[in-house]
């Protein structure tokens, strides 16, 4: 009797470290997951806030040159405007659910894998 309390209590110890190591390897894996999520999304803000900056250095200089070549500067700002407006709508009509996706794909397949 006293040879299975000491092979029960083997197997109890073991099994109790094997929590333990999977438990902390779960917790490792989802660290791991997060921060690999974390940077993506703050090396992708990074670049998007330069791209923001250009673009609007850009669309300011082409809405003075317009409005320099109508003779109104206010003219080149309402048709670069206008142009973003449509380019946004068209944009919206025909990407946004494809976008959606492939967004949501991406955030998933980043956690499962």
């Amino acid at each position: 009797m006293p040879e299975n309390i000491k092979v029960f209590e083997s197997l109890l110890e073991r099994a109790t470290e094997f929590g333990k190591t999977s438990y902390h390897l779960a917790k490792l894996k989802s660290v791991d997951k997060i921060s690999t999520i974390v940077s993506v999304f703050v090396v992708s803000a990074i670049c998007f806030s330069f791209l923001i900056t250009f673009l609007l250095f850009a669309n300011l200089g082409l809405a003075f040159w317009i409005g320099d070549i109508l003779g109104n500067l206010y003219n080149g700002f309402f048709i670069v405007g206008g142009f973003y407006f449509v380019f946004g709508g068209l944009a919206y009509l025909f990407f946004y659910k494809k976008i959606q996706k492939s967004i949501r794909n991406y955030i998933i397949n980043q956690f499962l894998n």
